[in-house]
């Protein structure tokens, strides 16, 4: 059967929350120490010539650092601080800079609360987790002990509620789906499925509307931490069951390439967020591709003025910022009658045919079927 690695979440009981938050501001010492030395050593003098960029390697990090455990008295193990180095490195590369910011343990700019640590460092005993000498008890709803326990974090959220996270192996069914979907992503719905499936932010939101402004009125943080929190989840689940489905029904999954981090620069901020995009279109790969069903983000340009009948352009299609106010027309060339969403859907799915179609002659017959 096939596997694949999943990442398991799972919140620690609020009594462990004291070493935890010890452990975070020592990790926090590691990263800014880490940060400082590779911040100073990147710019190296050369006579006659001028500076010379030297990028400082995780290896040269773990070198330098290594007593700083028994110089600052911390608590944390040594498999913890290079762990700490070793991400620091990391995000260093891929963000391709010199130096990061610096995590602050305190005031209004404080980081949440970080600890990574290695698969050999954790171990489930009874039902607890053992970590770096203590144990600690979980509302472990997974069954943590029935998994080989890889590497991953102890993180905090803005409640200060601290979660494991951890990556496991586990097997997956492959889909059964055969036929192709194509998906129109918007702001009033988050989704549009060119089969007719909506998929509505407005459920989500509109649940805890009503009790978060109260709160904000009455300048409740902590109760609005707990609601904007109550939102995120009943977002994350939401797109979870639309994108399980959408891979367990179809065989392939076609979806526009609308940019979120462009129209968030808009005064559609707030409603870009909302939707999710970026966490649908996430899940939608991993999740494809752990049960062999071919995804592909397709340009959608002119895909909501395009006819899909016809595949004309006509002149009473909705077109630029007043036409985002027509949902439905009918084409003045061939006469269809469209929802706006369902139209651009369509012609999503025939792009993606036309995209695969020399690579899949399955997808391709069909596409000539549907033509």
């Amino acid at each position: 059967m096939k596997t694949c690695i999943k990442t398991l979440r799972v919140r620690i009981k609020d009594k462990h929350v004291g070493v935890l938050s010890q452990w975070a501001f020592e990790v926090n010492q590691v990263w800014n120490a880490a940060n400082k030395l590779s911040a100073d050593f990147s710019w190296v003098p050369i006579p006659g010539v001028g500076y010379l960029n030297c990028e400082t390697s995780e290896y040269d990090l773990q070198k330098e650092l290594k007593s700083i455990r028994q110089e600052r008295g911390l608590t944390i193990g040594a498999a913890t601080v290079q762990a700490a180095i070793s991400q620091h490195a990391k995000s260093r590369r891929q963000f391709k800079k010199n130096k990061l910011q610096w995590r602050c343990s305190g005031g209004s700019r404080r980081s949440l609360g970080w600890i990574p640590f290695k698969a050999s460092g954790i171990k489930m005993v009874n039902g607890q987790l053992r970590f770096c000498g203590h144990l600690f008890s979980l509302w472990d709803s997974y069954g943590l002990a029935g998994y080989a326990l890889g590497a991953g974090s102890f993180s905090e959220d803005a409640r200060g509620r601290w979660y494991f996270n951890t990556t496991v192996e586990v097997s997956v069914k492959p889909g059964n789906g055969r036929a192709s979907v194509g998906v129109d992503l918007g702001l009033k719905t988050v989704a549009t499925c060119s089969d007719g499936r909506v998929f509505d932010r407005r459920k989500i939101t509109d649940e805890f509307a009503l009790r978060l402004s109260v709160a904000q009125r009455a300048k409740k943080s902590t109760r609005v931490k707990a609601i904007h929190a109550k939102i995120a989840n009943s977002r994350k689940d939401a797109i979870h069951q639309f994108t399980s489905t959408m891979t367990a029904e179809y065989g392939a999954v076609f979806i526009g390439d609308v940019s979120s981090k462009n129209l968030a620069k808009t005064r559609m901020a707030k409603s870009v967020y909302d939707s999710g995009w970026h966490m649908l279109k996430t899940q939608l790969k991993y999740k494809a591709i752990a049960r062999s069903v071919v995804f592909e983000e397709v340009n959608e340009k002119y895909t909501t003025q395009t006819c899909s009948c016809c595949r004309e352009v006509p002149s009473n299609s909705p077109k630029g910022r007043a036409g985002l106010r027509i949902r439905e027309w009918t084409c003045a060339l061939c006469g269809a009658t469209y929802d706006r969403d369902i139209n651009a859907a369509k012609n999503i799915l025939a792009l993606g045919h036309e995209r695969l179609a020399v690579g899949i002659p399955v997808l391709s017959a069909q596409a000539a079927a549907a033509g």
